[in-house]
């Protein structure tokens, strides 16, 4: 029969044994220290205060010796834990990763292959009217035209849709003359509208000098000479003298309509430019400046936009000295009530509203569409970064973008914020809101890619996350009183460089234009408009109308 073990019999075995005798010192040593730390006393008495308080007997209260080793127990199973398991979620977050990169690979190829799908089927049902006998691959090629005055990014979406119904899109410019005898003088003329089409990435291809008015003979010439397939134009009727002006093109079978890009049109924007006042966006009756209200009547016109590296414009009053291109405005001084998209102002203690918010409803469809082939960066292409407001994206704005985009091999453009350049130039500026201006720039052929909202000052972080190669402005910018701020780090890093803008083009251009025929445009707005509602109430059935009253 075995005896049982005794004490004596334990003490003896871990004399024999070192490796257990230093283990036991050294755990009443962690023991004894540890339950008389004046921060374990405290907590185990505020444990057994509670405890206390809520009945539990004397007997069963917290000793110091237990809190000690509970905690140490929760801590060694935790760090077990990591030990065994943390890495293993790590790897895991990464594996992930990599299958979300890989998808979105995969996304890419499917709708590369489901678009030669649709390119497939139209071919298929689309007669080879092609003459040449060359082997290339056959193409389907689509004709559009317009006169394109104050290009903006509901005519790029024109473009996409226009292209999207073929693989080939040839676009018409009307000339200067034909669109003076027909509606008056353009804004822009015959190079500052070609700029602006050939720089939409939707476009293959122009033709200069078109009519305003197609006629079945030039709708002819066009099939011929550029082998088009198909006329396409916007679901709004185009009657001239009572005659559809694509009638011709119908009976052919050779008639493609689009549906027009809602919430935006050029009568929308110039209205937008010509009520262009210096004030904040919507202010206190005491901070108001008398009875008016915006016009361009009366204002000088500041410092511009941007055909370098930043769009948009100033218009200050009378002879005010305040820069309000460059002023930094204080909101909190002006107890402004701000709204980014409203100008309004008082007369007689009532506010009039005076620019509205923008009715263009951006999806994100929309900028998925417009983003449609935006591929990284590829290893080791040189990155060219711009930044700036690009406020009404003009012709200005693409020359500088094409000369920039020469310098690297991907170019990546920040697009400021809407609060950002408005505290930059007051006003109701800018005249179109960041999604707007983020759909300007994507439409344009240069450009690779778009940072939304981009900050102002350029970090050594923000370099390194987007791999920028050299950070460029131009030297028609609207900030160069701020270029010390927004570029500190890229001067001190040598990655700076200015380079001399194209064209000296800024949105001070087309203002001084609008300012000088505002009552002609003034009357021409109002009847754009008129008609832009009949036009709206019909197709949307308001107002008792309905789509079977078009005309």
């Amino acid at each position: 029969m075995e005896r049982p073990t005794t004490q004596a019999d334990s003490s003896c075995s871990s004399s024999s044994n070192p490796f257990m005798s230093l283990v036991l010192s050294i755990r009443e040593y962690f023991l004894v220290t540890l339950t008389t730390h004046p921060f374990v006393s405290t907590s185990v008495s505020k444990i057994n205060t509670v405890l206390l308080y809520v009945n539990v007997p004397e007997k069963s209260l917290l000793t110091n010796e237990e809190f000690v080793l509970s905690s140490t127990a929760v801590v060694v199973t935790l760090i077990i834990y990591y030990v065994l398991f943390g890495k293993r979620h790590r790897r895991k977050r990464k594996v992930l990763a990599e299958e979300l990169r890989v998808a979105q690979r995969q996304v890419h190829v499917l709708e590369e292959q489901l678009f030669n799908a649709k390119i497939e089927d139209i071919m298929a049902s689309t007669p080879n009217r092609n003459k040449s006998s060359s082997q290339q691959p056959r193409q389907i090629r689509i004709f559009m035209d317009g006169a394109f005055d104050v290009m903006h990014y509901g005519h790029m979406n024109a473009f996409r849709l226009g292209r999207s119904l073929g693989t080939y899109l040839i676009v018409g410019v009307n000339s200067d003359e034909s669109i003076k005898e027909c509606k008056g003088p353009p804004l822009m003329n015959d190079e500052e509208r070609m700029t602006m089409v050939k720089g939409c990435k939707f476009v293959d291809e122009v033709v200069p000098n078109c009519p305003y008015i197609m006629t079945s003979d030039y709708l002819d010439y066009i099939f011929e000479t550029y082998d088009v397939d198909y006329v396409v134009h916007g679901d709004d009727p185009c009657i001239v003298d009572g005659k559809d002006v694509y009638a011709s093109a119908k009976r052919l079978g050779r008639y493609r309509s689009i549906p027009r890009t809602e919430g935006v049109s050029t009568t929308e924007i110039v209205g937008r430019m010509l009520l262009m006042t210096k004030h904040h966006h919507m202010r206190h009756k005491q901070r108001g400046r008398g009875n008016s209200v915006g016009s361009l009547s009366g204002l000088s016109i500041t410092g511009g936009g941007g055909g370098g590296a930043v769009g948009g414009g100033g218009m200050d009053e009378g002879n005010s000295s305040d820069d309000s291109d460059n002023e930094i405005h204080n909101d909190d001084e002006m107890d402004d009530e701000l709204s980014v998209f409203t100008a309004s102002q008082y007369n007689d203690g009532e506010r009039i509203v005076i620019g509205n918010q923008s009715k263009f409803l951006t999806t994100s469809m929309m900028l998925r569409l417009f983003s449609a082939g935006v591929k990284p960066p590829g290893e080791g292409m040189r990155v060219i970064y711009v930044d700036g407001a690009f406020d009404m994206f003009h012709c200005g704005h693409v020359r500088f973008l094409e000369e920039t985009a020469k310098r690297g091999d991907y170019l990546i453009v920040g697009i400021h914020g809407d609060s950002l350049v408005n505290k930059r130039r007051g006003s109701n500026l800018p005249l179109m809101n960041l999604h707007e201006r983020v759909l300007s720039v994507l439409g344009c052929k240069y450009v690779n890619d778009v940072l939304i909202d981009a900050p102002l000052a350029i970090t050594q972080e923000m370099i390194a996350s987007l791999k920028i190669s050299e950070v460029v402005h131009g030297t028609e910018s609207d900030d160069i009183g701020a270029i010390d701020e927004r570029y500190k780090y890229p001067r001190e890093v040598g990655m700076l460089t200015a380079i001399k803008s194209p064209i000296d083009f800024k949105l001070v251009n087309i203002l001084s234009r609008i300012q000088k025929k505002q009552a002609e445009l003034q009357s021409k707005i109002e009847r754009k408009k008129k008609a832009e509602r009949e036009w709206f109430n019909n197709k949307y059935d308001q107002n008792g109308g309905g789509k079977n009253g078009s005309k």
